[in-house]
């Protein structure tokens, strides 16, 4: 395993080890880091947003300096470096398939046996003359630092959950204060969670969408286009209410929303969604059809709403890996029943009705 490529946009040149020429980087990020940043919180080429794991060089590092260790998820990497703006310090950087630190640790990516493979190839040991990997608190799961410290010799120091609280927790000696063994999960930090969510979700839309709204108009007795406009047009309102539903209001209004569960918290908002439409959808409900289409959105949104809510149980503080496991054998079936059972009463109701 070779040391990274000097030939990367964020490398400025190399610093000479007893190992090779290790690249060196800036902590100064710039407008094409910002921008790529940007456009893989809307999920455009978030999956190959990326950077070639081993050891790097902020600064000018010399044998005493800290070393610190993140994944290649290349946001995770900018944080670090631009947190330690000044400083000089060696970067290790796991390979994690492209995924941030928390969900790495989840996924294993982020291990005890991926950190002392890096370790030993990148030579670190012959580089630095201390025995101490500073890691993310959040990589916690994935890690055994006893482990670390027999196969490697290497000690395991956890550093603050959030990457702008290093410069107060290198100065303070390796000492964090309680607030940064706290992760928040704020409103903000919610929010920014929703755009590569939403934009996964409405790449299906697109497909299912006009669908639907075809579906609409070949069923029902008024002719194509007025079907079209009256059943497929609400149908289209309906997915689109969900999806808002479950991607945007789920997050924002996730502490006030009833249960622990996820899938709970989007069936509560599915069922005041569909509420919501029905309230302003025109209809004779003496007329079976109607009502069975009525009764099809009251199992379709709310099992729509559910299931995009279970999306944000990986990157949330109020769940737990076994809890989300657990959820899912039981949720995911009544998802998928509801949704089946709802899209049979809509088309019934078009076509048999």
């Amino acid at each position: 395993m070779s040391l990274p490529s000097l030939n990367q946009p964020f490398v400025e040149g190399s610093i000479k080890t007893s190992v090779g020429a290790v690249p060196r980087i800036s902590s100064t990020l710039v407008r094409a880091d910002r921008w790529g940043s940007i456009k893989a919180r809307w999920g455009v080429g978030r999956m190959h947003y990326m950077i070639e794991p081993g050891l790097y060089a902020l600064g000018s590092p010399d044998d005493q300096a800290l070393v610190l260790v993140t994944g290649n998820y290349k946001m995770s990497f900018d944080r670090l470096r631009e947190a330690l703006s000044g400083r000089h310090a060696w970067l290790l950087v796991l390979d994690t398939k492209g995924i941030n630190v928390w969900c790495a640790a989840g996924k294993g990516t982020f291990g005890t046996e991926e950190l002392v493979r890096r370790v030993e190839f990148s030579g670190l040991a012959h580089i630095v003359a201390h025995r101490q990997l500073i890691l993310p608190q959040l990589s916690g799961p994935g890690v055994a630092a006893h482990k670390v410290k027999k196969l490697s010799g290497f000690k395991v120091i956890y550093g603050p959950i959030k990457a702008t609280d290093l410069p107060a927790f290198l100065d303070a000696g390796l000492k964090a204060t309680p607030e940064m063994r706290n992760k928040s999960f704020t409103i903000r930090e919610r929010a920014v969670l929703i755009p590569v969510e939403l934009v996964n979700t409405l790449k299906w839309d697109l497909i299912i969408l006009p669908l639907f709204f075809i579906v609409g108009g070949l069923g029902g007795k008024e002719g194509f286009w007025a079907g079209a406009f009256n059943h497929g047009l609400f149908a289209v309102i309906a997915l689109l209410s969900a999806v808002a539903a479950g991607v945007v209001l789920t997050p924002i209004l996730l502490p006030w929303l009833p249960g622990r569960a996820f899938s709970v918290k989007g069936v509560t908002l599915g069922l005041i969604t569909a509420i919501i439409l029905t309230a302003f959808r025109a209809g004779d409900f003496s007329d079976w059809a109607f009502r069975a289409e009525i009764l099809a959105w009251f199992l379709l949104v709310p099992a729509i709403t559910a299931y995009l809510a279970m999306d944000f149980t990986g990157a949330s503080t109020y769940t737990s890996l076994s809890g989300v496991k657990k959820e899912m054998k039981w949720a995911l079936p009544m998802e998928i029943a509801a949704g089946a059972t709802g899209l049979s009463l809509w088309l019934g109701s078009l076509f048999v009705v």
